[in-house]
């Protein structure tokens, strides 16, 4: 009899393939995206103007408050050296009442010069004016002397009593509407200044009391 030869067949079952891990990634993506959703924004600080912006703004400010107080300005009439009646666009209300105030204040100081010049020229005394044939000083030198400190205060006294009319007529012309105009471009503006027929308003702070723009007292005063 043959032999018969029985050989076991075993079947190698395949382990099992590893699953990605999808959900645990999907988590981990979660996550992160929560951080990033969670976290403060930072704030941008704005950008400062720029510095031809600002220029521009403060530019544009003072030309319309030029325009302003150049619309304020009312029309005057002037009478010219030819006795010809002129109108003419004087100073606004408000500037004239800024000059006003500083010819008052140069006024008062004039008044005081004044009243001191008064003072040192009266006789203690006698309670009267000091002159020449005063027996002020028994020395022949020291009435040398004497006489001539009384010049130079009379002639001081003058000159201030002058300077006093010129305010006065000045502040007449405020009151008139006439003051700051330039009583030789009033026929015919000269334009040597770049308010003709008006006198510049710094060269009235600096001399209140004057009817000619700088540029034509220097005409005058080189013929």
């Amino acid at each position: 009899m043959a032999k018969s030869t029985g050989k076991k067949t075993t079947k190698k079952t395949a382990a099992p393939k590893a699953k990605p891990a999808k959900a645990s990634v999907k988590k981990a993506a979660t996550k992160t995206n929560v951080k990033k959703a969670a976290a403060p924004k930072k704030k941008v600080a704005p950008k400062p103007a720029a510095a031809s912006n600002i220029k521009k703004t403060v530019k544009a400010e003072a030309t319309k408050t030029k325009a302003k107080t150049v619309s304020s300005r009312k029309v005057v009439e002037v009478i010219s050296p030819t006795k010809k009646v002129r109108k003419v666009k004087g100073y606004s209300k408000k500037e004239l009442e800024s000059l006003k105030d500083i010819i008052l204040v140069k006024r008062d100081e004039i008044i005081e010069q004044l009243q001191s010049l008064k003072e040192q020229m009266m006789d203690p005394t006698t309670g009267q004016y000091v002159n020449e044939s005063s027996p002020y000083s028994l020395h022949m030198a020291e009435q040398g002397t004497d006489a001539q400190e009384r010049e130079k205060l009379y002639l001081w006294a003058q000159r201030e009593n002058k300077f006093l009319g010129y305010l006065e007529d000045a502040l007449q012309r405020i009151e008139n509407g006439t003051y700051g105009i330039c009583i030789e471009c009033i026929d015919e503006p000269q334009n040597l200044c770049a308010t003709c027929p008006l006198i510049p308003i710094e060269r009235l702070k600096a001399v209140p009391h004057t009817q000619h723009c700088l540029q034509i007292k220097q005409k005058m005063q080189s013929k």
